[in-house]
Formats: structure tokens, C-alpha cells, sequence
């Protein structure tokens, strides 16, 4: 390594021999546990009691002990499943963290509002069964705001007890700056400006050379000044970091803002993006596959009657066999078998032509099963790949692996599409044809990525079935 490529400000410090308890808190939190759930669910049960004591003193009315804890423990679950699904607990990098309380309130409300849902539901059932208290919701709706309000005062105060406490144990963050000598040195007056809130330990200003600096200093975060060094580092350079719980922050100029970039944060007064090779955090990643479980729970009753007819009709249109197993690409580029109806002819390949995409009117479709391929009802089987978690309900597309091969090869962020497992249907398959070019597909995949919720899954459901009736494929 060059000595003008790094420069710092002293010895590379020591590492301490980990303790115990720090091997034991890293195996939980690699199990996707946090200490600070702990005390997340005791500081709300301390509101939910409390309020309730200020309002009733030790006599609570209506109910019994036995059905208040049952219900207060049943609305502390909602909460923290809302706290989780909504990323309050994935590893926050500390160097410019966007402020806590604003994404705890909305967590708080959504979970208030579902728990509200719950109790008018509860209490519905409760007069038609003609039972008052067995399925009681015991959560007066005032209690309930309080609960909303207070609960994200509280959680968000865990959340600045546990910075503080990490900081207190880790130090500062211990900062890479890397980019252009002009770029790092604008850089390091604006956090020279802001001393206390992060420790520069090298400057890094040769691409090649921030690996190496950043396991010499055993650094905590990596800040890139210069835009153009992200051709050099992603993915496979900030995958590494990533893996290593390393921080990669990306200056951004007027001209990237202006692209419509979310989640800016500031660090020492310049606006800085997460570089991370996930694009979906692994908290929202299950609960997409939650939802996925509960929407095909709900529509099973329609959908099996549906899927048995389409079979019975395959079954004496093309005969034997009526399923089509191929292997595609899924979530991580690991490969698995998808199932559909077959409503191509057996040597639909035997052209000699290996694999390819599907055309307008292709020839190798059998003539009477034209309707099944344009109504989509051939995809109806990947339901077992849903079930399976190979498919999501929604998603990118899942390709062979020769196609996938050459469009990586071709197709710069091709690989990204994998981040996710493939769909039945996809924002690219409402937007798009059969025969859209792949790199126009990859633009509305990546932005499914970027933008996922559940509404926007329950809107390409919706606009999937207008498709298939407009027969606009």
C-alpha cells in the first residue's frame, strides 16, 4: 500500500479479547434477537399498567385479572411484531442515524390501529355469541392512545439508552474516509466541525487500498466522498463490509438528490446514502413471506376449485404429463424446479435452439391451450413453490439459468433481482410484455425492490387480474 493512499493520525489500535457476554449477546443477534425487545415490551406493559392504575386505581372494572392479562399480553405481542416488521429491530448503523422517534410513532400507530380492528371485531363476536367476557379485548380505546403515544415516547427512549450505552462500550465510530484528496479533505473539516459524534482514523484516497485500511484500523464505519469510487466497490467490495457489520455511507451531490434518493441522512452537515448489497432488510423480508401465507390461506377455498378445473381441462387437452418441472433462478441465485400446467409440445426445444424467452404467439404452444397460457392459469401451480418459499406471490420473474447467465453477463445489476424469491406476477409483468426487453424489465424489478409493501403487492394482485382479463400480455 502506498503511503500517500492512507493517512491517519496514529498507531493502529489494539483489539481487546472478547468477554463472554459479548460472544453470547452476538450469537442472539445473529438469531434475529435484541436485548433491547426486553426492554421494549417491559416499558410498554409499565404504560399499559399504569395508565390503567391512574384511571381505575388497583380496582379495574368489567373484567378480571385473568382476562386483562391476557390482553395486555396479547396487545404488547401486536406492538413488538409491529416494532419488528417495521425494522425497529435491524442493526442501525450509528454514524448518522435518522432520528427514532418519527419511525416508532408510525409503528406505534399501525399497531394501535390494528389492535382497534381487533377489539371492535372481538366484541362483535362476544354480543353474537352472547358471551361478555371470554372474548373480550380489556383495553378501553382511551388506554389505547395513551398506549400509541406514550409507548413511542418510550421505545424511542430505549433506543437512545442503548446508542448511548454502545457508545459508552465501543467508543466513537472509527471512520474511513475514502475518496478524492479535495473530496476527503472538504469531508473531514465538516466532521472536524462536528467533533464528538465520530473519530476519522485514516483517509483513504487509491480504491485498492480501503480493505486494507479498514482492517488496520478496525474500522466502524466507511464514508465515500467521491461517487465515482462505487464503480470500483459495489457489490462484492461493500458486500464485505456489510458481512463484516461494517457501515458504508455515500456522499451525494445536487445531481443524485435530484434523482429522487430516500433516506438521506446527514453526517457532519453533508447528506450521505446507505450503500448495502440488501436491498430489503431481513425484518421486512419475512414479513412479506407472512403476508404471502396469509393471502394464499384466505383465497385457498377459490382457488383450489379453479386449479382443479384447469387441470381436469389440461388433462384431456395435452394428456400426460400435465406438469412441467423447470429449473429457474430464485431468491440468492440458488436454482429450484418450477411447476406449471405444460401447454407447450413435449420437443418444444428440439429445434436445436436451447433456451429462450417466450414469444407473441409462439409456435411451440399447443393451439388449445393458447387461452390457458394467456389467462396465466398455467402459473397456478407455482402455488406449491409459494407454499414451499421457493416463489412469492409477487416479485421479479423467476429465468432458466442459461437466460439468467447471459443477462448477468450483459446486463449491468442484473444479479439484484435475486435479492428476493421470484413471483407469480411482478411489477414488470403488469408494465410490461412478453416480449419487453429484459433490461427495461430489470428497471421495474429493482424499483419493486426499492419500494416494497404490502399495498404495493395487493395493487400488482389486482392490476395482475385487469391484465389478464384485458388480455394485454
Amino acid at each position: 500500500m502506498a503511503e500517500p493512499d492512507v493517512i491517519s493520525g496514529g498507531p493502529p489500535p489494539q483489539s481487546p479479547s472478547p468477554s463472554d457476554d459479548g460472544v453470547m449477546l452476538a450469537r442472539l443477534n445473529r438469531h434475529g434477537f435484541r436485548l433491547v425487545m426486553i426492554a421494549d415490551a417491559l416499558m410498554l406493559s409499565l404504560v399499559l399498567v399504569g395508565s390503567m392504575v391512574v384511571r381505575h386505581g388497583l380496582q379495574w372494572p368489567t373484567y378480571g385479572m385473568a382476562t386483562y392479562t391476557v390482553s395486555f399480553a396479547s396487545v404488547i405481542v401486536v406492538f413488538l411484531a409491529a416494532l419488528y416488521f417495521g425494522g425497529l429491530y435491524e442493526r442501525e448503523p450509528r454514524l448518522g442515524a435518522p432520528p427514532a422517534l418519527p419511525r416508532v410513532a408510525r409503528q406505534t400507530l399501525a399497531a394501535g390501529g390494528l389492535v382497534a380492528l381487533i377489539r371492535i371485531a372481538m366484541q362483535g363476536l362476544s354480543r353474537e355469541l352472547d358471551v361478555a367476557e371470554d372474548l373480550a379485548l380489556a383495553l378501553p380505546l382511551t388506554n389505547l392512545i395513551v398506549l400509541i403515544v406514550a409507548g413511542a415516547v418510550v421505545v424511542a427512549a430505549n433506543r437512545w439508552l442503548v446508542h448511548g450505552l454502545r457508545t459508552r462500550r465501543e467508543g466513537l465510530p472509527k471512520v474511513v474516509l475514502a475518496g478524492a484528496p479535495a473530496d476527503v479533505a472538504m469531508a473531514r473539516a465538516h466532521l472536524d466541525a462536528n467533533a464528538g459524534r465520530a473519530e476519522v482514523v485514516a483517509e483513504v484516497t487509491d480504491p485498492e487500498a480501503l480493505p486494507h485500511a479498514v482492517r488496520q484500523w478496525e474500522a466502524t464505519d466507511v464514508v465515500v466522498v467521491s461517487s465515482r469510487w462505487v464503480d470500483d466497490l459495489y457489490p462484492e467490495q461493500v458486500e464485505a463490509f456489510d458481512d463484516a457489520n461494517i457501515t458504508v455511507l455515500l456522499r451525494v451531490t445536487g445531481r443524485e438528490t435530484l434523482f429522487g434518493l430516500e433516506r438521506v441522512r446527514e453526517v457532519g452537515g453533508l447528506p450521505f446514502v446507505l450503500l448495502r448489497t440488501q436491498t430489503m432488510p431481513r425484518s421486512r423480508a419475512r414479513f412479506k413471506r407472512l403476508v404471502d401465507l396469509v393471502v394464499v390461506a384466505v383465497s385457498l377455498p377459490l382457488l383450489l376449485p379453479l386449479v382443479a378445473g384447469i387441470a381436469l381441462h389440461q388433462l384431456v387437452v395435452v394428456r400426460r404429463p400435465l406438469l412441467y418441472w423447470q429449473p429457474r433462478v430464485g431468491a440468492g441465485g440458488r436454482v429450484f424446479s418450477m411447476v406449471k400446467f405444460r401447454t407447450m409440445t413435449l420437443d418444444a426445444e428440439s429445434d436445436g435452439r436451447g433456451a429462450r424467452l417466450a414469444e407473441h404467439d409462439d409456435p411451440r404452444v399447443i393451439p388449445a391451450c393458447r387461452w390457458v397460457r394467456a389467462t396465466r392459469m398455467d402459473e397456478l401451480p407455482q402455488l406449491w413453490n409459494v407454499l414451499r418459499g421457493e416463489m412469492s406471490l409477487v416479485g421479479p420473474r423467476p429465468e432458466r439459468p442459461e437466460l439468467t447467465a447471459r443477462f448477468e453477463q450483459n446486463i449491468s445489476g442484473y444479479a439484484r433481482r435475486h435479492e428476493l424469491p421470484p413471483g407469480m406476477t411482478g411489477l414488470a409483468q403488469i408494465n410490461g410484455r412478453y416480449h419487453t426487453d429484459a433490461e427495461y424489465k430489470l428497471g421495474y424489478d429493482l424499483q419493486y425492490l426499492v419500494n416494497w409493501s404490502p399495498v404495493l403487492d395487493v395493487e400488482i394482485l389486482l392490476r395482475t387480474v385487469w391484465v389478464v382479463l384485458a388480455r394485454r400480455l
